[in-house]
């Protein structure tokens, strides 16, 4: 490998993930993609099964038996949760992996297996992998070999939360997030509430109180909250060990993106200023990150096909509360272009490296 050939593969090349992955990889002056992988559409072109990324002289869908691994520097694998796990394991120990799927994300193979149906193939792989979220875990991925990029919801609600909770800014209890998706958050594959008639002109909740990103922010909330406590941050006698959140993604019908509304309690003494304060402080130097001015709403169509994550800050008419606000492309900042910029960190390069394009709008 040298600078300016990383050579790649991706792997569920045919899912939306992995097709906006290739089209941000296209663009990425060091990578050189070698493989797609896809099971279902082995065979055909690349534009057969996405026509806007015709002509890139992209070689052709293949079965993952027929990826020859020698060649590759790293496998981007965006396959659904359960398929991923044992694919990996098989992987040369010197191919890097920036995995988009779920089962990674997971510390713990039991909560894995209680929350996705079926136990962890590859558990010993679960120690080594590194969560993926960009902003909070820079210096773990830059050593890692195997990053688990979060999901979409995580990665948006995580943005907004993780800084103002280790700063102790709002407690870590009564946490209620209101999330919203559109509808490539669901995956390609052919589902009845995904149709344009069910989902269109529309808008509904669905996984109340059992969505399987719920563990997983709460898992790194825990994870931040415990440390804010072992710091003297948090109030006297809070379990920070079991961080529970009051979490419900509603389904709306636009392809792109993701809003989350944090409904949230101030500690004691605290003020929305402070939360400002929290989050300007943790993403001084996040090129991706932008903290709002008071007053301006983060919207989805301000972050459409960029990797940006806005973030806005509101006081509550409750006493003692504050509303937070992020919003994102799902499938960017949300999978592909978190991916892309877990890579540059991996192999040192700049991290905003094939992520500079600004969001479409209207």
């Amino acid at each position: 490998m040298t600078v300016n050939n990383i050579n790649i593969a991706v792997i569920g090349a045919s899912g939306y993930t992995g097709a906006d992955l290739v089209r941000l990889a296209l663009r990425h002056p060091d990578i050189t993609i070698k493989g797609l992988v896809a099971k279902t559409h082995a065979g055909k072109a690349m534009a057969q099964v996405f026509p806007h990324l015709g002509g890139q002289g992209l070689p052709d869908l293949v079965d993952v038996e027929a990826v020859d691994w020698s060649v590759l520097d790293a496998v981007f694998c965006g396959l659904p949760h359960g398929t991923a796990h044992s694919i990996i394991a098989r992987l040369p120990e010197r191919v890097k992996v920036i995995d988009m799927s779920a089962d990674f994300r997971l510390r713990d193979p039991k909560t894995y297996e209680q929350w996705y149906g079926q136990p962890h193939s590859a558990p010993e792989l679960l120690s080594q992998a590194v969560y993926g979220l960009t902003e909070h875990y820079r210096e773990q991925i830059t050593k890692a070999r195997l990053v688990a990029c979060p999901g979409c919801y995580p990665t948006a609600t995580l943005m907004a939360l993780l800084p103002v909770i280790k700063a102790g800014a709002v407690s870590h209890e009564d946490l209620i997030i209101d999330a919203k998706s559109g509808v490539t958050g669901a995956g390609r594959a052919l589902r009845q509430n995904t149709l344009f008639s069910e989902a269109g002109e529309g808008l509904a909740p669905y996984a109340i109180a059992g969505h399987r990103h719920a563990p997983e922010i709460e898992q790194e909330l825990s994870l931040v909250a415990k440390g804010a406590r072992a710091e003297g941050a948090r109030t006297e006698g809070a379990r920070a060990e079991g961080v529970r959140v009051n979490f419900t993604p509603h389904l709306v019908p636009m392809s792109r993106g993701e809003l989350i509304t944090c409904h949230v309690r101030l500690e004691p003494g605290k003020s929305v200023e402070d939360v400002r304060q929290a989050l300007a402080n943790a993403y001084e130097n996040s090129p991706f990150v932008r903290l709002l001015e008071e007053g301006v709403v983060p919207a989805t169509q301000h972050v459409r096909g960029s990797n940006t994550c806005l973030i806005g800050v509101f006081a509550d008419r409750i006493k003692g509360r504050t509303i937070i606000v992020s919003a994102i492309d799902n499938l960017v900042k949300g999978s592909a272009g978190q991916a892309l910029q877990n890579f540059n960190l991996m192999f040192g390069l700049d991290e905003t490296l094939g992520l500079e394009q600004l969001p479409l709008f209207p």
